[in-house]
């Protein structure tokens, strides 16, 4: 076997690299550098529950945990999908798609990842956070992940899980998800994924059409209404984002840099609608990665 293969990783133009070792596999079979930000968010959600200075073991171990159910469920993601990930320039040199980790080896990694991080969120934290974390794993692994065969709306769909990680956090910090503060930041999550996956569904569409997924970038062919709805899901997120402010998450300063960041953003999204190219959707895709952690910041260095 040659020691070195073409690659597209990532959205990386192809390019030689070394063939991984299997701890290297493992890292991008968990997408460890994806699952940073749900981390992020379930500390964002942990500090923001506290009204006390938190406690830092707790919120370590919270994270710590989540961050093995995310890995878990990506691993679990990427076996389900391996069929159609050999068929996507991005996606084809994937551990399990590749050949280079099988199927079953796959299933193993991401059950044993996802029920160690459970295990460890009930333990170190509580039911109801372990039920959350269930929750995510379910309805990305168990619901999405199907669903993307077979209807434009998974992406929608899919982008509950991604919202429920601040939850998490959440409900480490205080045994319960209850009340308007931590649907909040649900919102917020839940809308915010929707310009950022059409961006990318826009610079992928090619390679999700090869594949016959029904994205709707692939569906729509001319783009206009793709257009259409990621300029509505950017504004929607702009009164969505004061209401961490208006349940008392956070400070005044937080809300007006909110509507800042917000209008930026529908900025980008109002350009990629009018002149659907590639180079838009990756403005827009780079914007959306900057918008969201300075959002976070502000909330939580706005916290009362």
């Amino acid at each position: 076997m040659d020691t070195k293969r073409a690659a597209v990783l990532y959205g990386k133009a192809a390019q030689d690299v070394p063939i991984r070792s299997k701890a290297s596999d493992i890292v991008i079979l968990s997408k460890l550098r994806v699952n940073a930000l749900v981390v992020a968010t379930t500390a964002g959600g942990y500090y923001l529950a506290n009204p006390d200075p938190p406690d830092l073991t707790l919120m370590a171990l919270t994270c710590a945990a989540t961050a093995l159910v995310a890995s878990g469920a990506s691993a679990l993601n990427q076996v389900l999908e391996r069929d159609t990930d050999k068929l996507m320039d991005r996606t084809r040199l994937r551990p399990v798609a590749d050949g280079r980790i099988s199927a079953i080896e796959g299933s193993l990694i991401g059950a044993t990842l996802a029920i160690a991080g459970l295990a460890l969120l009930a333990i170190s934290a509580n039911v109801v956070a372990a039920a959350v974390a269930l929750a995510t794993l379910v309805s990305y692994a168990g619901i999405y992940t199907p669903l993307k065969r077979h209807t434009s709306l998974s992406t929608v769909i899919g982008a509950v899980p991604g919202a429920l990680p601040p939850l998490i956090g959440w409900a480490a910090a205080r045994g319960s998800v209850g009340g308007a503060g931590p649907w909040s930041l649900f919102v917020v999550m839940f809308l915010w994924q929707l310009p950022h996956f059409l961006a990318i569904a826009w610079m992928y569409r090619e390679d999700y059409a090869r594949a016959g997924l029904p994205m709707l970038t692939v569906v729509d062919k001319h783009g206009g209404f793709t257009g259409r709805q990621t300029a509505l899901w950017a504004a929607a997120l702009i009164p969505a984002s004061q209401l961490p402010f208006l349940f008392h998450l956070s400070s005044s300063t937080y809300a007006v840099g909110a509507v800042a960041l917000g209008l930026l953003q529908l900025v980008l999204a109002i350009g990629f609608a009018r002149h659907r190219s590639i180079s838009n959707a990756r403005r827009l895709f780079y914007g959306s990665i900057l918008y969201l952690p300075l959002l976070w910041l502000l909330m939580v260095m706005g916290r009362p």
